[in-house]
């Protein structure tokens, strides 16, 4: 089965050679339902993807595509799966736009194929006449976004969840105004006189709808929620750059049965990696640890750093080989993490709550609602364990699930951005800061002056530029 998409976060993504993204997963599920081998193909911008429809080269488009009126005239959509909404974004400190009234051509820019152009025209049509826009041929969304990140275009249009995502990483991309309302995001195929796979894709989505698998998917990759805090954000990724390097060897010691980054999530909703953080209650230490806790575990001072993260990850590792083996493995630890958070027996309860407000105990989508009612009297009175701040474990599960994303994009685009580097330095052998102003090297003099990245590379000879604070 072919299937084209587009690389983002959302969509289609390869992080250390393993393949990620909400859209992969459900195509290679389908693939597996129809027995056939999955081949996935990566496209720049959505008008190469109905290209590929077109010219035959591709059997599914799956990459949050939006159901759009003009586009079913001509393809199939599938079902429809998780809604989104199309918006404005600037940066943040530049002038943020209230109205599509005065935008014009010169400060917006659309990928090619993207669905808002029809919303666009429409409006232009009935209520902003002076409306303008410019549509890039050769790039794709997500290379607009980072456009608008960097300053070099005052504004493009994405869908809301693609927003979100970036947000966690790049803090200084801002929403503008809303363009749409929510739309339903759908696969396409193309018009099958017969049917056969229109029928089994609806088939495959009544399936997993049905055994719960598709909300578990959404839960991960849609989860995370939309509240987004520049403020909090920005904090946590200067915390990144200044403070992890010297515990990230230590994350990485410790996180056995979980990713070292989601450890370091952890640490950072816990104590903002400060190892001699405490609380009014009493834990201390970059895990908060409790002395009953530390005591437990054979650790005999709670704010050194190596003592700490090693005793938090061995009782989170406790907590996940408690909770119950009908959740599934992915889902295991955002119960582990709120039992960490409220105690394992008051996780349980929530568990029981979900039962008996009939919802699925083992989905951690149905747990998390429950988790506020902990602390509502008619609803703990009926409890075996009684009160909880249930609603302090839900924002503690959410906060470390926005942190571990910012962490993991951040950190991937630093490596992309060091073999971008390291390309250049290749390319381009290192010289000396006077030789970079002399012929016959302008263009990597140019580079050396508007490059933040190339004078990152420890194998280049460039005087340092100061990184302007963003």
């Amino acid at each position: 089965m072919r299937v084209s998409t587009i690389d983002s976060p959302l969509t289609y993504s390869v992080i250390n050679g393993k393949k990620y993204g909400l859209d992969y997963e459900l195509a290679q599920q389908f693939a597996n339902y129809l027995g056939v081998k999955l081949k996935v193909t990566v496209r720049q911008n959505i008008s190469q993807l109905f290209d590929d429809l077109d010219n035959g080269n591709a059997d599914l488009l799956a990459a949050g595509l939006v159901y759009d009126s003009a586009r079913v005239k001509n393809y199939q959509p599938g079902p429809m799966y998780y809604s989104v909404s199309q918006q404005l974004v600037y940066r943040v400190g530049q002038y943020r736009p209230r109205s599509l009234a005065t935008v014009n051509e010169n400060q917006l820019t659309i990928a090619p194929g993207h669905v808002v152009v029809n919303d666009l025209q429409r409006l232009k049509e009935t209520k902003f006449p002076d409306l303008s826009w410019k549509v890039d041929d050769k790039k794709g969304s997500t290379t607009l976004l980072e456009e608008v990140i960097s300053g070099k275009l005052d504004y493009t249009i994405a869908d809301s969840v693609a927003i979100s995502l970036f947000q966690r990483v790049h803090p200084e991309l801002a929403v503008a105004l809303d363009v749409t309302d929510e739309q339903p995001v759908t696969w396409f195929s193309r018009l099958d006189d017969d049917n056969t796979l229109s029928a089994a894709l609806l088939d495959f989505f009544n399936s997993i709808n049905e055994d719960g698998s598709l909300a578990r998917i959404e839960e991960k990759y849609l989860g995370h929620g939309d509240d987004f805090d520049y403020v909090d954000t920005r904090s946590f990724l200067r915390a990144v750059d200044n403070v992890l390097p010297e515990l990230e060897p230590l994350f990485k010691k410790y996180a056995k049965e979980i990713d070292w980054r989601l450890l370091a999530a952890i640490s950072y909703q816990e104590s903002h990696w400060d190892p001699l953080a405490t609380s009014p209650t009493g834990v201390r230490g970059l895990m908060m640890l409790t002395k009953n806790t530390a005591q437990s575990l054979g650790l005999t001072d709670r704010t050194d750093a190596e003592q700490s993260i090693s005793g938090g990850a061995r009782y989170l590792e406790d907590m996940m080989a408690k909770v119950p083996e009908t959740v599934p493995e992915d889902e295991r630890i955002w119960f582990a993490l709120a039992a960490y958070n409220m105690g394992y027996a008051h996780m349980l309860d929530a568990r029981s709550l979900t039962v008996k407000t009939k919802g699925n105990p083992d989905s951690w989508t149905d747990v998390k609602q429950r988790l506020p009612l902990l602390s509502q009297k008619p609803y703990y009175s009926k409890l075996t364990y009684g009160y909880a701040r249930g609603h302090e474990a839900y924002a503690y599960v959410e906060n470390i699930r926005k942190y571990q994303i910012s962490l993991v994009g951040y950190l991937q685009e630093k490596e992309k951005q060091e073999a971008e580097a390291m390309k250049l330095a290749q390319d381009y052998p290192a010289v000396s800061p006077e030789e970079l102003n002399k012929a016959p090297f302008p263009f990597l003099s140019f580079l050396s002056q508007s490059s933040g990245y190339l004078t990152h590379s420890p194998s280049l000879l460039f005087t340092p530029q100061k990184k302007e604070e963003k």
